[in-house]
């Protein structure tokens, strides 16, 4: 169940939440949120292993997020979730890029 502040309680993991294309378009992973929404709902992308299905999926923080990026793929872990589409820098403090075999 939601509430207004954005938290889902879903099993034992409780806490503030962000849909997943709109992470990705206020870190500034995607282009667009709506590239965002394409690339979720295609299945192309896998939080904490699990493949998603679906843009409005919930992001928190310490989640592994795996994507395709141009010909390559993109390990990040959530540190903090964003309150807007910022500048770069700012966007940059909300995740840290891991390297595949971390």
């Amino acid at each position: 169940m939601a509430d207004r502040g954005g938290a889902v309680a879903q099993g034992s993991a409780v806490g503030p939440t962000l849909r997943l294309d709109k992470y990705l378009w206020f870190t500034r992973l995607a282009k667009s949120r709506s590239a965002a929404q394409q690339l979720a709902e295609a299945g192309h992308i896998r939080i904490n292993g699990r493949r998603i299905e679906r843009s409005h999926a919930p992001i928190r923080a310490g989640d592994l997020i795996t994507f395709p990026h141009f010909d390559t793929v993109r390990v990040v872990r959530v540190i903090q979730l964003p309150a807007r589409r910022g500048p770069a820098p700012e966007a940059q403090e909300c995740y840290e890029e891991l390297k595949l075999g971390q």
